[in-house]
């Protein structure tokens, strides 16, 4: 094939390759290296499983890990086989195209980092059906943070040709039977939905503080807060990186200001995003470690011939940090809807109220107002911990959970919601700026008003007002996309 645009090798893959693969389908290809890896563990697994006990190999699995099970059995009816049929029973909506390619990916990637046993053949079947742009049938419902046994039992189904894949075909591939389990022991689905919203919150991220900036001048504010003096005093990291991108927008712009102190959602906007800012980098941290690590239960380690049976498939590390996000997050979508309250009130911004124009009684952004409070209702739901339930299950041998993939749902739908949350303020600020006639200093803050002004529409009279805050939404960068044009993201520098 031609050069891919991304290499699998097992210990480099990022969330933001996750996402330019599963949602932009950038090509894909296994580099040597991780495919002799998961040979080597192939071959030495089967090797161990005919001298010895092998979890899910010569056993049944879960509370059935004592029952010892035929290797020679009728092609077609192994226990390999019938493993993967009784778990294929996900429920619920199909999962999203993007999050079942997503879980492609970190399923080739964990592969290649060896340890599973799984052969080459499934890797090199996982990259064409990537490559083809397919996504396998699998459904919401079935994982709680322990494996996604659901999802990827029906994936091996797609791979097999007993389930259709979505968006087009692939040839049945006929891998070893006895790689069952070693193929659906993963986290894969979890791990790659809470990829894709670490890529696109930390573009939503990045984009809040230049919709903030511009919130900022529509009401007039005290730049004072945003001081390198006033973060050196209380370093936490997060809180120094939002004021000193602040600053460097804000550099240049007029200096009069209308309070000697702003409202909380302008004076503690580094503090509050800051924390949001931490948050996401921690989540991104512990991803890196989870997409490129070898997370197999049992784990084949091929230099001291021997499997270990283990739990490294508990995602208590990454439900946490998802968890802590959400919170994060809420904290400062309250801000950001804290900011369009002041930014629709004459007593702040000096200008009519709700940013009306027309006959007296006029709406203007009025309803925008009630579509921030419910997006941001949605997020306070989603923001409750998903690690504060647990689960017995197998009998009671699996005596915790996590909740990891509910977490990561979860983050998935604030993500959305906190986008459009944003979305209104971007649309409150411009029209606050263009009614003070405002002329920005040159700069990137200039820039990034200009793009939205650009976009959004100019009339001011009462109207619908879903188109403003469909292309408000465009602007916020939730995908890396060089052919769609520049995002507010990008200005930050």
């Amino acid at each position: 094939m031609s050069q891919p645009d991304v290499l699998i090798d097992g210990v480099g893959l990022t969330c933001a390759e996750v996402r330019s693969i599963a949602q932009d389908k950038a090509t894909v290809q296994v580099d040597a290296a991780g495919l002799h890896r998961a040979a080597a563990a192939h071959m030495m697994v089967k090797e161990l499983a005919a001298r010895g006990q092998v979890y899910g190999r010569t056993t049944g699995v879960g509370a059935n890990r004592l029952v010892p099970v035929t290797v020679d059995e009728p092609a077609g009816d192994t226990h390999g086989m019938r493993l993967l049929r009784s778990h294929a029973a996900g429920a619920g909506p199909t999962l999203d195209p993007v999050i079942a390619r997503a879980m492609l990916v970190v399923r080739v990637n964990q592969l290649a980092a060896g340890g599973s046993g799984v052969g080459p053949e499934v890797l090199t079947a996982l990259t064409e059906a990537l490559n083809r742009g397919l996504a396998p049938t699998a459904y919401t419902f079935g994982g709680i943070g322990t494996g996604d046994l659901t999802a990827l039992a029906c994936t091996a189904l797609c791979l097999l040709g007993e389930l259709p894949w979505r968006g087009g075909q692939l040839p049945p591939l006929q891998f070893d039977p006895a790689d069952a389990l070693g193929f659906v022991s993963s986290n894969a689905a979890l791990i790659g939905e809470a990829a894709l919203a670490c890529a696109n919150l930390s573009d939503l991220l990045a984009a809040a503080t230049v919709v903030g900036a511009l919130a900022f001048l529509g009401t007039e504010g005290n730049p004072e807060a945003y001081d390198e003096f006033v973060h050196q005093a209380r370093p936490h990291p997060g809180q120094q990186v939002v004021a000193a991108q602040l600053r460097r927008l804000l550099n240049g712009q007029r200096t009069w200001f209308a309070r000697i102190q702003d409202p909380y959602s302008y004076r503690a906007l580094p503090q509050v995003h800051g924390s949001a800012v931490d948050a996401a980098q921690v989540l991104d941290r512990t991803l890196s470690v989870e997409l490129n690590s070898a997370g197999e239960n049992p784990l084949v380690d091929v230099a001291g011939a021997r499997v270990l049976h283990n739990a490294n498939f508990h995602m208590a590390h990454l439900g946490l940090a998802l968890d802590s996000l959400r919170i994060a997050l809420y904290q400062t979508a309250a801000l950001s809807v804290a900011r369009t309250t002041t930014l629709l009130e004459p007593a702040i911004t000096g200008l009519t109220p709700f940013l009306a124009s027309g006959p007296a009684g006029s709406s203007g952004l009025m309803i925008l107002e009630y579509v921030a409070q419910s997006a941001l209702a949605d997020l306070r739901q989603c923001a409750l911990p998903a690690a504060l339930a647990t689960a017995v299950v197998s009998r009671g041998l699996e005596e915790h959970a996590p909740f990891s993939a509910q977490a990561a749902r979860n983050t998935t739908q604030a993500v959305a919601a906190y986008r459009v949350i944003l979305a209104v303020e971007l649309v409150a600020a411009v029209r606050a700026l263009r009614m003070r006639s405002a002329v920005l200093a040159p700069g990137p803050l200039r820039d990034a008003y200009d793009l939205a002004a650009g976009v959004l529409p100019e009339q001011t009279v009462d109207r619908p007002l879903d188109i403003d805050v469909a292309a408000a939404a465009t602007l916020l960068a939730t995908a890396q996309d060089t052919d769609a044009g520049p995002f507010l993201a990008d200005f930050l520098g």
